[in-house]
């Protein structure tokens, strides 16, 4: 959400950022309903002085005895009530549209932030690892270890398209890069592991800009509630409606959960295998901090996405988002891509963003500075650390061997009771 005091002080620059995303000039539309509703709480303002002043002047006119005064004030009194009422709905209408029209907005990139109009205006930062040499490289779906573990069949004929059932080593290996990215995450990176609801409230769901204008984009049950497409939105909510002391942050929390998107859109796009699906698994990092705080936390959640990666030897590259690829909330995002030797090219598997304040203005959520002071917002982070089924992917199709078996990564092995490969056959040994 943005402050509208800040566009009133420098409506040029909140256009010019707009622009940046490719999306026409609003400050001056913005501007003008602001004024209706400033003009209507002045008026108002002045008519509940009036009928105050009259109200003071009624008693003295009865105690006069002078009837005819004391009819004129009661009128003007009641008359002054009625405009103050009128006023006040006027401004509080005006209000609803400029905040209705404000949630809408998306967030406006740093100056940092490179320019472009899709994802091949996005700018690569770096790389780690080089690809193996793989002769003949599948997609995750045809190596024959997983073809037994990986019923897509099963799952159409139970819920549709883009569901999956995984089965014995495929199910064991999935369940194990969860844990492992908790217990690397919880412990090597400090972020304190939480638990929290995949179902939340409207609140919620407006507090991390999913609504109002992503509702298409996700599951909302019978009875109100929405199945979040992350626990990115249950967990930066623990912020709502709280001040925070600015000594007590960043705040680092890390969570699994299960993820539910409807996909709207993407009719077409990775219709094969399990890289898009409509319910998921996802390792999620949110960070609570000052706003000044934030850019630095925003590498340090990176370096614990890439983190992983390293530690499973997948190789990867980081790839700054431009103006036109970024997301609803983000002033700036890192995505994180995995190589996959069966596509023959660097695919997502974290995204991770900082947001500023505009989330926590959203959900009222804030801080007092160390020095005094009245309470300011917070900054917020999020992002993956990692999407569990895409790094599943990542782990079958990068240890992919020519007799149709999967060498594991080294770090799964405590979790696999020691096996380090899936064999030919599907079986961990």
């Amino acid at each position: 959400m943005h402050d509208i005091r800040a566009i009133r002080e420098n409506p040029e620059a909140f256009d010019a950022a707009l622009a940046r995303r490719g999306l026409a000039s609003l400050a001056g539309e913005l501007l003008a309903v602001d004024e209706q509703r400033r003009a209507a709480i002045t008026r108002a303002e002045g008519a509940q002085a009036e009928q105050n002043r009259a109200s003071k002047e009624v008693g003295a006119a009865k105690a006069r005895g002078d009837e005819g005064e004391f009819e004129r004030l009661r009128a003007l009194v009641a008359e002054k009530k009625a405009e103050v009422a009128a006023m006040r709905g006027e401004a509080d209408a005006a209000d609803a549209r400029l905040q209705a029209m404000l949630a809408e907005i998306p967030n406006l990139p740093l100056a940092e932030v490179p320019e472009g109009a899709d994802e091949a205006d996005n700018v690569e930062v770096r790389r780690w690892g080089s690809p193996r040499n793989i002769e003949t490289p599948r997609e995750h779906f045809d190596i024959p270890a997983v073809q037994g573990g990986l019923d897509l069949p099963l799952a159409a004929k139970l819920s549709g398209a883009r569901f999956m059932v995984l089965r014995a080593s495929v199910a064991r290996l999935h369940r194990a890069l969860a844990q492992f990215m908790l217990d690397l995450h919880g412990g090597s990176h400090g972020l304190t592991e939480v638990w929290a609801p995949v179902l939340v409230r409207d609140e919620a769901m407006f507090g991390t800009g999913q609504l109002p204008k992503f509702a298409e984009d996700s599951y909302q049950t019978t009875n109100g509630w929405w199945l979040v497409p992350t626990s990115e939105v249950s967990i930066t909510n623990f912020a709502a409606g709280e001040i925070y002391e600015a000594g007590d942050l960043p705040i680092r929390m890390v969570a699994h959960s299960q993820c539910f998107r409807s996909e709207a859109g993407s009719a077409g796009k990775d219709t094969t295998g399990i890289l898009r699906q409509h319910q998921f698994e996802k390792v999620e990092m949110v960070t609570l901090c000052t706003p000044d705080q934030a850019l630095a936390e925003h590498e340090r959640m990176t370096g614990c996405a890439e983190a992983v990666l390293q530690a499973l030897g997948l190789p990867y590259r980081v790839v700054v988002l431009c103006t036109g690829d970024m997301g609803f909330g983000a002033q700036k995002t890192h995505d994180i891509e995995v190589w996959l030797p069966g596509q023959g090219k660097y695919r997502e598997i974290s995204s991770v963003s900082t947001c500023g304040t505009f989330q926590a203005r959203r959900m009222n959520a804030r801080f007092r500075p160390e020095g005094g002071g009245k309470p300011e917002f917070i900054a917020t982070l999020n992002g993956s650390g990692l999407a569990v089924g895409r790094t599943l992917i990542a782990v079958l199709e990068n240890g992919q061997e020519a007799d149709g078996s999967v060498s594991l990564p080294e770090v799964l092995a405590p979790y696999l009771g020691g096996a380090g490969q899936i064999s030919a056959e599907g079986a961990l040994v």
